[in-house]
């Protein structure tokens, strides 16, 4: 039986691969990415691929009659990761960063300064963007919560990215920085 609902952009859960999305769909294979298993070409009938997510994606190509773009399809997918898969993303510290060390200096000159790897330091300052965002996608999603609750829970989400711009010197790309209320959206 052919299910017709695991488009491209669906989210699926495998018994054995877990959570991935559809990448590629035929008569009698569906192509699923697994963040931690890689691409897999699953029998279009085997019963235990389950829908978790539909797909919301639609695409236009420039061809017409259903060809898409090789970039058209990267901007999907992309998108779909982000909203659907908590995937994280690809996030590089600028390269003046690399190999650095930040010192943390005591008021006092009878204790130790303690040196950490800005790299490391890098890494937990992007896992927290990574939960905000997470939790943020929660919010948003979470039917229980009314309009209003949601509006205030994402004002204090949006003062923390705000609280967090001090370190958007390390990002080597300005469109993975942390942007507050006056900053847009993020």
């Amino acid at each position: 039986m052919e299910r017709d609902d695991y488009s491209v952009g669906a989210k699926v859960e495998h018994p054995q691969f877990g959570v991935g999305i559809v990448t590629k769909k035929t008569m009698t294979t569906t192509r699923v990415f697994f963040l931690h298993k890689g691409d897999k070409e699953i029998a279009s009938n085997f019963a235990g691929l389950k829908l978790v997510e539909p797909s919301s994606a639609e695409v236009q190509g420039e061809g017409g009659g259903g060809q898409i773009s090789l970039a058209d399809l990267e901007k999907v997918f992309s998108g779909v990761l982000r909203r659907y898969a908590d995937f994280p993303e690809l996030v590089e510290m600028g390269d003046r960063w690399k190999k650095g060390v930040m010192i943390l200096k005591p008021g006092s000159d009878q204790l130790k300064p303690k040196e950490i790897p800005i790299d490391s330091f890098f890494k937990k300052i992007v896992l927290v963007r990574d939960r905000l965002r997470v939790l943020e996608q929660r919010i948003n999603s979470n039917e229980s919560l009314d309009e209003e609750e949601k509006v205030n829970l994402q004002q204090y989400i949006t003062r923390i990215y705000g609280s967090l711009t001090t370190f958007n010197v390390l990002f080597k790309h300005k469109e993975q920085y942390f942007v507050g209320e006056r900053g847009g959206s993020e």
